[in-house]
């Protein structure tokens, strides 16, 4: 793992969010996206090195949706750079961690995405993410 992507942050609404955000980072936000395989609306925050993505569900049974029901908005997981998805997944099962998807899938922000399940991991969802 190279260095912490990003910090994902799950909310209600990102019309609300957004200016939010805007004004806590004193920056505006550089791009929002659809990501339609896991049914949210993303919007990206850059302060320095550290990015801000906000999730915000399409669909009330969607994962973030689910999320916000039962824990409220806020920290919803912690992604971290690899140079090598593939081999980094290779390396955390060996070490006895559970991926939460067998193979790396197309995420926001143009990347490779595998999340580790959160029982293993002190109950943070890690995510993976290699640049395409």
């Amino acid at each position: 793992m190279q260095k912490v992507e990003h910090i994902g942050i799950a909310v209600r609404e990102l019309a609300l969010s957004i200016p939010l955000f805007e004004k806590l980072l004193n920056t505006a936000c550089y791009k929002t996206e659809f990501v339609e395989r896991e049914k949210v609306n993303t919007a990206f925050f850059q302060k320095g090195e550290t990015k801000i993505e906000l999730l915000e569900s399409t669909d009330p049974d969607g994962v973030i949706a689910r999320f916000i029901e039962r824990k409220g908005e806020g920290l919803h997981h912690i992604a971290f750079d690899v140079t090598d998805i593939l081999s980094e997944m290779k390396r955390l099962q060996a070490e006895g961690f559970v991926l939460l998807n067998e193979e790396p899938k197309p995420g926001a922000d143009n990347k490779m995405v595998c999340f580790l399940h959160p029982k293993g991991t002190n109950g943070v969802l890690i995510e993976l993410c290699q640049s395409i």
